[in-house]
C-alpha cells in the first residue's frame, strides 16, 4: 500500500468507527503521542487527547452520533503526515471535513478532525482556455 492509500485507509477506519459508534475503534484511530484537536460541527475546538476521546465516548453513549457516510475523500501527502478532505453525509445535511494524520508507530493516526456544514457546492471550474496567448 502506498502512502496515499494508507492515508485513505486511516480515514476509512475513522469513519468505520464513527458509523459503528465504537469508542474502542475510535480510540485506536487517534494518535497517542502527537497533540490532537477536534472540532465537531457547532462545537468549540477540543484540544488534547482526553477531551477529544471523551467527546466521542459521550456522543456514542448518548446516541448523539448520526449515521454517517464519507464521500469524495482525497488524500494530500505532506511527508510523514497527510490530510484528507471529504464530504460527510448525515441525515438532513452534508458536511465538509478535513482529517489530519501523522505517522505513529509506522502507521497514520489522526491528530485533527474538523467538520462543518456545507452551505453550497463549489462552483464548477471553467475548462482551460486554449486560445490564451
Amino acid at each position: 500500500m502506498n502512502d496515499e492509500e494508507e492515508a485513505l485507509a486511516a480515514n476509512a477506519a475513522f469513519y468505520a468507527a464513527f458509523a459503528a459508534s465504537d469508542a474502542e475503534r475510535m480510540d485506536a484511530v487517534w494518535a497517542r503521542r502527537a497533540p490532537v484537536a477536534c472540532v465537531h460541527p457547532g462545537w468549540e475546538v477540543l484540544v488534547g487527547r482526553d477531551p477529544v476521546m471523551e467527546s466521542w465516548r459521550r456522543m456514542f453513549e448518548t446516541g448523539g452520533a448520526p449515521p454517517i457516510l464519507c464521500e469524495k475523500a482525497v488524500a494530500h501527502l505532506l511527508g510523514p503526515s497527510a490530510f484528507v478532505t471529504c464530504l460527510e453525509r448525515v441525515p438532513g445535511a452534508v458536511l465538509v471535513a478535513t482529517n489530519v494524520f501523522v505517522r505513529e508507530e509506522g502507521r497514520f493516526r489522526m491528530v485533527h478532525h474538523h467538520a462543518g456544514p456545507l452551505t453550497r457546492a463549489a462552483p464548477a471550474r471553467p475548462p482551460p482556455r486554449s486560445d490564451v496567448n
